[in-house]
């Protein structure tokens, strides 16, 4: 090694150290912080998966000096609820699905689009690249700051009534959809009677029959065990839907940079856990809805949904056209 290299090397282990020293200080000075995480479903939903590694990873690297509580089972409020508790303050962060999320910063919706993404790869390719980053990056105009994607995954339909292998099987069926336009314009153009309700709402009123049925990805499906109340599934596959890892810009700010940093890297990882583990564990839970005595359509007519759906994109192309058309592009 000569002089010079042995100068550069110096330098580059030298900057590494100071940059190592100046996150340790700057963590070290901080006082310790607890944030409160909230989401709605429970313990066995890939959500509260994804809560407990980001909880883990972000312990291990501040050195505790942040910690997460996690609150699952909405016992802090539905999601809007959470959102809104975010902007003020009153809730440090949550993992939301993306639908309620658009509510407040509309570009969003252009995720829900049914049919849009014809695989996970391509829907992560997406999530996690530039038109991604963007659309994370928007959500600071209402007070929220977006880490990363998680996901809810790709949606499916269930009902207690009959099997749906068709649009026109889900004639007058009253839907549970989430409070969200495109998801309601799109059940809707499929001949279902849409009902927009929250997810806390929605299951006593499947207990009680108050709707038909509803649409959400197999990890739901399973660990609800809607087949106690649903004894039809489709695989439609209809929306992939993102979930967001997502603070309050109060919270955020209180943070050093260095501790941002870590919490945008430890949601990214949590994130990715998420989705292997909900990708290892669908065919297990399918196995398990059709020995507790659920019909599973497995092969619908998607050409069929496709079609009816297609006032749905003439509606909201022109809404979301930027959005859309740089999704269309990275996946041509």
């Amino acid at each position: 090694m000569n002089a010079i290299h042995k100068l550069v090397v110096g330098g580059a282990v030298a900057l590494t150290l100071s940059a190592a020293q100046a996150v340790a200080s700057s963590l070290d000075s901080m006082k310790p912080v607890s944030l409160r995480l909230a989401h709605v479903v429970n313990e066995q939903d890939g959500f509260h998966i994804a809560a407990v590694k980001f909880q883990e990873l972000v312990a291990e690297r501040t050195d505790g000096k942040v910690s997460v509580q996690i609150f699952p089972n909405a016992s802090l409020g539905d999601e809007r609820t959470l959102l809104e508790g975010m902007q003020i303050g009153t809730v440090d962060m949550g993992l939301i699905t993306n639908g309620p999320v658009a509510n407040f910063v509309e570009p969003m919706a252009v995720f829900e689009l049914p049919f849009l993404f014809a695989s996970p790869e391509q829907a992560y390719e997406v999530l996690d690249g530039p038109i991604g980053q963007d659309l994370l990056d928007s959500l600071s105009s209402v007070n929220l700051k977006g880490l990363a994607y998680a996901e809810r995954g790709f949606r499916n339909l269930t009902n207690s009534s009959r099997p749906v292998n068709s649009p026109a099987d889900l004639q007058g069926l009253r839907i549970r959809v989430m409070e969200n336009p495109v998801y309601i314009d799109t059940f809707r153009e499929l001949g279902a009677n849409a009902v927009p309700m929250a997810w806390t709402e929605a299951l006593t009123a499947m207990q009680q029959g108050t709707i038909d049925g509803q649409e959400n990805p197999v990890n739901v499906i399973h660990s609800f065990k809607l087949n106690e109340t649903q004894s039809h599934m489709s695989l439609t596959r209809h929306t992939y839907a993102p979930a967001i890892f997502v603070m309050g810009t109060r919270s955020w700010n209180q943070l050093p940079a260095e501790a941002q940093e870590i919490l945008v890297q430890a949601a990214r990882e949590a994130a990715a856990h998420e989705r292997q583990v909900n990708a290892d564990m669908e065919a297990e839970q399918l196995d398990a809805l059709r020995a507790a005595g659920m019909t599973i359509v497995e092969q619908p007519d998607i050409a069929a949904f496709q079609a009816a759906i297609a006032p749905v994109y003439e509606k909201y192309g022109a809404q979301f056209g930027e959005y859309l058309e740089r999704i269309q592009q990275a996946l041509q």
